[in-house]
């Protein structure tokens, strides 16, 4: 990983890279150490309960809010940066056409599939594969061998508040490792492993071929909750704080049909009703402004208005509340232009030019005034285009001093505009 204080270690490739992606408006989720700068009272304060609430057996449910532009996306990654770091299992699930929130059993497969923590790759298979790994490289306390590995069957069943279907998955994945008659047929045996993984990651699996493993139930919305609370149980087992996840791009379901609205708004309610029963439990959901105002957000459900109707009454900022509000809090000049000399670093890294003395602080503090007299110095995204594109310009050879700042800004901003447009537009089928 490569954080703040190695940006000059970046190899060519690798900025060159971070500068394409920023160009499509994000950015590479692996870099994000590299650009978090400024809505220090927002982290500190979800870092204090990361730490002294949720990893110590709380659940809570919070809504960021920001226009397009304000770096909502940003924000979770950087959320999600400091979750892993204080020891938290993490799920990033981004909400598209392929991953409607209206469909609650393809919103939960798809949140096992994108879980990382402290084991390699991503999803349910690996972090079951590196526990079965480290199972069979470490004894298990009190017993020997494959008969102190067999025996962890019974103590997760023991847990409280652990499903029994569960638990007698994940004996099973244990016996299907290291049982001497399990290993007898090698290619039954992998047969069995890969129904057991499909079935951790939520998909259909026939109950003839789940029954010798004693499970009885697929996922669906009653027993979702059970499961969510039994896969954090593991987890806490195995050694982590706990489970974040983070919902991005939930705005998109304004542009809906009225049904598809209503069961997408219903998974919400039902979500912050899981987490309500959980523990250790963190859910982040990313909105703009829109859906809490607009007659065809929250409040067009009542289920889900009555329980949230609030959040966004208060008139001052509440570090601690419901609501984290980035909008209101935009990053400041100063801010901006540390953000800017970062990307001013990696421009010049990516191709191999000297950028200081062209684009300057002046040049960016003059940016952001421009912005400010447009009114849209909270749309980090419309900084970051405009001075990649300066940069682009100088390093070919065009001085800042003779560019039209104004005018490509707004041909900026216009570029945008249509993006959020098209992301915004109705997409779902019903």
């Amino acid at each position: 990983m490569i954080f703040p204080e190695d940006i000059t270690q970046l190899e060519p490739f690798q900025a060159r890279a971070i500068i394409e992606q920023l160009r499509k408006g994000s950015v590479p989720i692996d870099y994000v150490p590299l650009f978090t700068v400024g809505r220090q009272n927002w982290l500190t304060f979800i870092e204090d309960d990361l730490e002294h609430y949720i990893g110590q057996g709380g659940s809570k449910v919070r809504f960021i809010s920001g226009d397009y532009g304000d770096g909502k996306t940003h924000f979770m990654s950087v959320i999600r940066h400091l979750a892993m770091k204080k020891g938290f299992a993490v799920s990033f699930v981004v909400l598209t056409r392929e991953v409607p929130i209206h469909k609650f059993e393809t919103v939960y497969q798809t949140i096992v599939r994108q879980i990382q923590g402290d084991f390699p790759g991503t999803g349910i298979r690996h972090l079951l594969a590196a526990w079965l790994e480290k199972l069979a490289l470490t004894p298990v306390q009190g017993q020997k061998g494959t008969a102190g590995r067999l025996a962890l069957a019974e103590t997760f069943r023991d847990m409280q508040g652990m499903d029994i279907n569960f638990a007698n998955a994940l004996g099973a994945l244990i016996h299907n490792r290291f049982a001497p008659e399990a290993l007898e047929d090698k290619e039954k045996q992998e047969a069995d492993h890969e129904v057991l993984l499909h079935w951790f990651e939520g998909g259909r699996v026939t109950k003839r071929e789940l029954k010798p493993f004693q499970i009885y139930e697929f996922l669906n919305k009653t027993n979702s909750k059970q499961l969510m609370n039994s896969l954090i149980l593991f987890l806490r087992y195995i050694g982590h704080q706990g489970l974040i996840l983070l919902m991005d791009e939930m705005e998109t379901v304004v542009g809906q049909s009225a049904s598809i609205r209503n069961a997408a708004y219903e998974n919400v309610r039902l979500l912050i009703d899981n987490s309500e029963s959980s523990q250790y439990l963190h859910i982040f959901f990313s909105i703009i402004p829109d859906v809490l105002i607009s007659e065809k957000g929250f409040k067009s459900y009542d289920a889900l208005w009555s329980r949230i109707r609030s959040i966004g009454d208060a008139k001052k900022l509440n570090y601690r509340g419901v609501l984290v509000d980035i909008h209101q809090t935009p990053l400041k000049t100063d801010e901006l232009v540390a953000l800017g000399r970062c990307l001013r670093t990696i421009h010049g890294l990516s191709y191999r030019w000297d950028t200081a003395e062209i684009v300057t602080d002046a040049l960016m503090e003059k940016i952001c005034a421009s912005q400010q007299r447009m009114g849209v110095i909270s749309e980090v995204r419309l900084f970051i285009k405009q001075l990649i594109h300066i940069l682009d310009m100088a390093e070919q050879g065009h001085s800042p001093e003779q560019m039209d700042m104004g005018r490509q800004m707004v041909e900026t901003q216009r570029e945008m505009e249509a993006e959020k447009i098209e992301k915004l537009a109705p997409s779902w089928d019903d």
